[in-house]
């Protein structure tokens, strides 16, 4: 009877400690498909520019780019970023001095283009007319005039320019001119030029000096109309923006289009520029809108799709126990979508912020949320920790077979005990029978 219950003790460990790999195996084996998510972008535009890149005004998502972080010269784009200033340290009604140094700036100025060199240094011009030069007419003049104005001279300009731009995220430029007449170490990218597009336009006083297709302005009690060089404003969507050109930076041109309802960001550098009635950074433009506003998002990471691991906390026998830490598979519950582009390509990235719960509660509940980032963007997508019972019984198999070992030696001890005792209660009680027989 001993090895009877010594036999059957052993066999209920041994089958549970073989059971528990097995059904963890087949857990395994449904989900190691992996979908396929191949995709195909479509045509890309053909555009004369070197440099260019499309984003979502709304929700910051680069759609197109083409060598976007490649140092260019900005040219009179400058004046977006030398704008932003004049409004943030400025009033519309607010008088601003004629300065000398705005004087020896050559065409496109006001001075020249328009006042035949009259202007003097201590004339008057008003905050909002000096504004309307800039961004409509871009004259290099009106753009020393604002540095003057604010920081008193152009090297202090410079740096409060370049101060902005870090604080805007526009990290990779360095501005020394406010109106961009071509230095060799005055430079941006496309995405940086975008950022400070976006900021530009954010702006109420720029964004509605923007959108002007022509204003007056007084210059020494004279009454003149600037025309917007922006020469597709307001057609195929072109809300407001700002042109640029120079021999060394080419046509350039930074925009937001405005379709149904959807703005779109765009910015063309180093297009053709033969003379100013060239629209090669104009049809840029208007191509990579027109891409832009078609494209569609493809498959980034699909449903069921492995994004990644979690260490998550628990103790073998839930309340009690050492506290452990397991590594499970975090998968998607959705397709994550993208604009397919080399930006994106290189920092599109899904990220888990980690759980308080432990890895018994997550059996029950495996859902959870994940982040998927990239430049400039981020939005949060579902997930589930793909965690099983058969993966917490393997991380633990040694302690589970010993406790078991340990509760069927217990148990056998106990029958051992009990099967002890009751053959001695049979002895005495037949030693007593005996003994009692003899007496009679």
């Amino acid at each position: 009877m001993k090895k009877n219950l010594i036999l059957k003790a052993f066999a209920l460990t041994l089958s549970l400690s073989l059971f528990s790999p097995l059904s963890m195996a087949s857990y395994a084996a449904s989900n190691s498909a992996k979908p396929n998510t191949e995709t195909s972008s479509e045509n890309l535009p053909n555009i004369k520019a070197e440099a260019a890149l499309t984003m979502d005004l709304e929700t910051g998502e680069i759609i197109y780019c083409k060598d976007a972080d490649s140092k260019r010269y900005p040219a009179s784009t400058t004046k977006l970023l030398t704008g932003l200033l004049l409004a943030e340290s400025k009033d519309k009604a607010d008088q601003l001095e004629y300065t000398k140094s705005a004087k020896e700036q050559p065409e496109y100025s006001l001075n020249l283009n328009y006042m035949h060199n009259t202007m003097q240094p201590g004339d008057k011009v008003t905050s909002d007319d000096i504004m309307k030069g800039l961004l409509l007419f871009s004259g290099n003049d009106t753009a020393y005039v604002i540095a003057d104005n604010i920081s008193g001279d152009v090297k202090s300009f410079a740096e409060l320019m370049n101060k902005k731009a870090k604080e805007l995220g526009a990290n990779n430029s360095n501005f020394v001119t406010p109106n961009g007449l071509h230095d060799p170490n005055h430079y941006t990218t496309a995405y940086d030029l975008s950022i400070i597009m976006k900021a530009a336009f954010a702006n109420p006083w720029e964004r509605e000096t923007m959108e002007l297709e022509k204003a007056p302005i007084t210059l020494k009690n004279s009454r003149i109309i600037l025309e917007n060089r922006n020469l597709t404003l307001g057609k195929n969507g072109n809300l407001a923006g700002k042109t640029g050109t120079t021999n060394e930076a080419g046509g350039c041109l930074a925009t937001v289009y405005d379709r149904d309802g959807r703005q779109l960001i765009g910015i063309v550098l180093k297009s053709r520029q033969i003379d100013n009635a060239d629209m090669t950074k104009f049809n840029d433009m208007d191509a990579i809108m027109d891409y832009s506003y078609g494209a569609k998002k493809e498959v980034y990471k699909a449903n069921g799709e492995s994004v990644g691991t979690a260490d998550v906390k628990y103790k073998p026998f839930i309340l009690f126990g050492p506290t452990k830490t397991i590594s499970v598979p975090i998968k998607l519950t959705q397709d994550v979508n993208y604009y397919k582009n080399a930006i994106n390509d290189s920092e599109s990235q899904i990220t888990y912020k980690g759980t308080d719960s432990t890895a018994w509660s997550l059996l029950f509940n495996k859902n959870t949320k994940l982040t998927y980032s990239t430049r400039n963007h981020s939005e949060e997508v579902t997930g589930s920790v793909d965690i099983s019972l058969g993966s917490i019984i393997k991380d633990n198999l040694i302690i589970y077979i010993s406790t078991l070992v340990g509760l069927a030696i217990i148990v056998t001890l106990i029958a051992l005990i009990k099967n002890a005792a009751s053959n001695s209660r049979r002895k005495n009680k037949n030693y007593y029978s005996r003994s009692n027989r003899r007496r009679r």
